[in-house]
Formats: C-alpha cells, sequence, structure tokens
C-alpha cells in the first residue's frame, strides 16, 4: 500500500481540489483589472452551449466554461488562478448543491480505493501501435531517443505537471492534446482567446474529479488504470515503459530514481537514475543493458546469453564508449557480462 504521508496528501489534495474554470472569450471585459488570488462572486446569466456560461462578475460579463452541473440563475465563487497566458479562475462553491467541494470527497474516497493495492512499478505501453521508428533503415540514435522520450512524456503519468506548464505558456495545446487524458470523447474543458485555444475545449475538465449525478466522481474507468500507475509511479520511483521501437522489434524500458540520503554531500545528492533496456534481437538474443547515471557519470553493465554475443558487444565497446563521450556523457565503468538467471 502507498505510504501514509502520500496518502494523506492524496486525499487532502482531492478534498480540497477544485475546478478550473478558464475564459473562453472576454467580450468588453478587461483582463488587466484582474489579478491573481482575487475573489469574486459570479452571477450565472445564462448557458451558451453545454457547459458554457455567460457570467456576470461586477459590471463585466465573460463567457467561461463551467461544470454541466450549472444552471442559470446559480450563484458561483471564483478565485483568480492565472492571468497569463489566459485567464483562469477556480470555483470553490456555488449556490448549486452539486456542484459545491464537499461532493469531491467522492474522488478522495475512489483514490483511497486505488491506493489500496500494493504499489508496483508504473508499466505503460506505447499509445500508438507503429513503431517509434517506422522505417527499415538503422535508426538515428538521437532522433530514436527523442521519440522515446516524446513516447515517455505523452504516457498521461506526467499530465498534472504538464498541465501546469499548460498555464505558464511552457507547453501548447496541441502537446497536452496528445496525452491519453484528452483522447476519450465526451470530455470537455476550458481554453481561452485564439483559434487553436477554442479548439481544445476537452482538456481540462477533469482536473479536477466533478460529480455526476449521485455525487460519484467522474474518472473515467478507462484512465482508473493510469491514475493507479500515477500513484505506483510516485511511491517506487520507478516505471517500465513497452512498446516496438522500429518494425517487429519490441523492447522494454525500466527506469528508477534513486533517494539520496540526507547526510549525502551536494555531488552525491544530485539525482541519481538506473535505467534498465531489454531487447531480443533476430542475430544476437537477448540483451539487457543497464545504465546507472551518477553524480561521476556512467556506469554501463551488458549482458548476453551466449559467448559470440557477448564477443561482440566486447568488440563494440570503445566506440560505444566514444560514441557516448561525444554526447556528454561520461563512462566510468563499462562491462560485458553473462545474462544473470531470472529468479
Amino acid at each position: 500500500m502507498l505510504s501514509a504521508n502520500l496518502l494523506n496528501t492524496i486525499k487532502a489534495l482531492a478534498l480540497e481540489q477544485r475546478p478550473l474554470v478558464t475564459v473562453t472569450a472576454v467580450g468588453t471585459a478587461k483582463t488587466g483589472l484582474f489579478e491573481p488570488g482575487q475573489k469574486f462572486q459570479g452571477s450565472v446569466q445564462a448557458q451558451v452551449a453545454p457547459g458554457l456560461f455567460k457570467v456576470r462578475i461586477g459590471d463585466q460579463v465573460i463567457q467561461m466554461q463551467l461544470p454541466s452541473t450549472i444552471k442559470s440563475g446559480d450563484t458561483v465563487a471564483l478565485q483568480v488562478m492565472a492571468t497569463q497566458p489566459r485567464l483562469v479562475f477556480s470555483m470553490s462553491a456555488s449556490t448549486n448543491p452539486l456542484s459545491t467541494p464537499e461532493q469531491l470527497s467522492s474522488a478522495s474516497r475512489l483514490l483511497s480505493a486505488l491506493s489500496q493495492q500494493q504499489p508496483e512499478k508504473a508499466y505503460v505501453r506505447a499509445t500508438q501501435k507503429t513503431p517509434l521508428w517506422p522505417v527499415p533503415q538503422a535508426p538515428d540514435s538521437a532522433q530514436l531517443a527523442g521519440q522515446l522520450r516524446e513516447a515517455l512524456s505523452y504516457s498521461g503519468l506526467f499530465y498534472e505537471s504538464h498541465q501546469a506548464q499548460w498555464l505558464q505558456g511552457a507547453r501548447s495545446t496541441a502537446e497536452l492534446m496528445q496525452e491519453p487524458q484528452n483522447l476519450s470523447s465526451g470530455q470537455t474543458a476550458a481554453t481561452a482567446g485564439t483559434a487553436e485555444e477554442s479548439s481544445f475545449n476537452p482538456a481540462l475538465r477533469h482536473m479536477s474529479p466533478l460529480p455526476q449525478e449521485g455525487g460519484a466522481a467522474e474518472i473515467p474507468e478507462h484512465l482508473q488504470s493510469l491514475v493507479q500507475q500515477q500513484l505506483n509511479a510516485l511511491e517506487t520511483r520507478q516505471m517500465v515503459w513497452q512498446g516496438n521501437i522500429w518494425p517487429g522489434q519490441s523492447m522494454q524500458w525500466e527506469i528508477h530514481e534513486h533517494e539520496q540520503p540526507p547526510q549525502a554531500s551536494e555531488a552525491e545528492g544530485l539525482r541519481q537514475w538506473t535505467t534498465l533496456v531489454n531487447l531480443v534481437l533476430p542475430r544476437l538474443g537477448e540483451i539487457n543493458a543497464k545504465l546507472h547515471f551518477g553524480a561521476n557519470g556512467l556506469n554501463l553493465a551488458l549482458e548476453a546469453d551466449t559467448a559470440m554475443t557477448r564477443a561482440a558487444l566486447s568488440n563494440a565497446a570503445e566506440r560505444l564508449i566514444s560514441s557516448l563521450a561525444e554526447n556528454g556523457i561520461q563512462t566510468i565503468n563499462m562491462q560485458v557480462v553473462q545474462h544473470a538467471p531470472a529468479e
């Protein structure tokens, strides 16, 4: 199960989390009059589309996305969360009882239930069936590395941090839309301003689990396993990506982050990572590569079953070390060993 500290944090966030609502049209409103932290009472004037309302704040009428439970005539309590690159409010309460924060406790119960399972590595399967490197020619290492980075980045494990980057203008709408949380139908969210943003209305609605009828948390069933993977990644600091990297070639890529002890020196206290790559190649057979990245450089171990494969890897060791050095990675130690038997 998850640690008590992490579980309590998750419950607190679920209980306190408030829906984010982003302005989609400001009309004659002057966004410069708003500052982060300001609180307002908004009067819902009219619904102009499903989930889209005109809200009067003072003498200004602003069009924004609101939970589907809101109706004309409701009063909503709003707080300015951001003004750039778009105007964003949080909604803490409304006169509609189906929209009050107390209903969000169902999300806490759901997260608590998910967390009762024993945490394991977060297993992430490729979201697309096509290989990362779809052509038969030998892959360019730099480009393939970029493709692997994108595959992990768009897995959905880092969605909340990417949303924060989006609000800060550091991540585009198109990038956020590629993640699993935005690939389901019928989900709407809020953006403001440009034509690109107005096409993005599905992305933020599930930033907080809004209640449906009966107060059930709106976390779609197909995303619940992803929520479990996110919890596992937080607890174990481990994740595994599985997919095809080029036609007919699958790969398993495992990543561990190591937590350093408090008494570690400044150099030792740098984040350290271990990466495990498993490949079963047509001519060389099964190969495991274990890479440990520390403050002083890289420790690399290659495992193979046959003596012929180990000899081939040893003969290529000098070229591999040189190639790593050209890319700014200092190799401290490299060894080629027999594949360790399965436990």
